[in-house]
């Protein structure tokens, strides 16, 4: 590990603990910022409203009020999604009404660069909408360093995985597996980590790089292209080291996350995505095809099924007309 990653370790990476409620509270109110959270959705009307409700209960209250909006962005849910998360006290905004002119494309990041049009939080936090036993320390803990250290842009969180348990299928951290303690899931440790330590070595000392939970100043987002897939976490992560350096980075622990499990095969389509992520940023020009052959037994014997892996990234919502006027307004 470098040195200067070592260093980085023990000055940028924290505990939920560190920062109690009270102090997250005075700071925000002294520095007059504002906080938004987003859940991006899809078919989660099993585990949105539980965690709606603890945020409203825990961070959205005269005594405690951390958080200012709370938003759900349902993008194409066919269950109840979103009348849990309205009836929870979330404000739920459909992907396709959020900047019309530009038609939609399926994916996580596509949802969450949308989003930036829908909030106004001088700090953005996303928390995936798939949780189970949701803490109020994930938000809390990814915002604190946001509220309390100036020269901090973009916090990710970190946490472990309990044997065993059932994992995500709203981010590619937790794809599945059955390790235990703070490692990530398969698509982390067989892709994304080896990816980071060979050709961004100065991000080797985030433990869940592809996690999604992480806020962010909106100074910063603005200025990010969004991969619409699942390639936006390392995306993000890559492209703000490029903008703001390192030591504009940081992680905190906010304790065990628990989630829902994916198949083998669709990690295999994440990783595709992840993969695809870095190498439009290793060397842009010079690309594969982007497709993923990938198979299932048939009547037949193994048939192939093809996948179109994510190749369209949104520019940097700067750049976008609606954004622009809104934030002038």
């Amino acid at each position: 590990m470098l040195d200067e990653v070592e260093r980085w370790l023990s000055t940028r990476s924290w505990s939920v603990t560190d920062r109690p409620l009270r102090q997250l509270i005075a700071a925000k109110r002294a520095t007059g910022q504002t906080v938004s959270v987003v859940l991006p959705a899809l078919n989660e009307e099993k585990t949105v409203g539980d965690i709606v409700a603890v945020i409203r209960r825990e961070l959205m209250t005269r005594a405690v009020p951390l958080v200012d909006e709370l938003v759900v962005v349902d993008s194409g849910s066919t269950d109840r999604t979103a009348e849990v998360a309205a009836a929870a006290g979330a404000r739920v905004v459909h992907r396709d009404e959020i900047l019309p002119r530009i038609p939609a494309l399926p994916g996580k990041g596509e949802v969450l660069w949308r989003s930036l049009l829908v909030t106004s939080g001088d700090i953005v936090a996303f928390v995936d909408a798939d949780l189970k036993e949701f803490s109020a320390d994930f938000v809390s803990g990814i915002v604190g360093p946001l509220l309390t250290e100036p020269g901090v842009d973009l916090v990710k969180a970190m946490y472990d995985r309990p044997l065993g348990a059932e994992l995500s299928s709203g981010t590619a951290a937790g794809e599945g597996g059955r390790a235990g303690g703070a490692q990530g899931g398969r698509v982390t440790e067989l892709m994304a980590r080896p990816l980071l330590n060979m050709h961004w070595p100065q991000l080797a000392g985030f433990v869940q790089p592809l996690g999604g939970e992480y806020a962010a100043r909106r100074s910063l987002l603005e200025q990010l292209p969004f991969p619409v897939g699942y390639g936006v976490e390392l995306g993000m992560l890559v492209d703000a080291l490029h903008l703001v350096g390192l030591d504009a980075l940081a992680q905190v622990d906010v304790g065990v996350r628990k989630h829902r499990h994916q198949d083998g095969q669709a990690l295999g389509r994440m990783a595709a995505a992840i993969y695809r992520t870095a190498q439009l940023r290793l060397a842009r020009g010079h690309l594969v095809r982007p497709v993923l052959t990938q198979f299932e037994r048939g009547d037949e014997g193994f048939e192939p099924r093809t996948y179109s892996v994510d190749t369209e990234e949104r520019p940097p919502m700067a750049e976008i007309a609606e954004y622009a006027e809104r934030r002038a307004a």
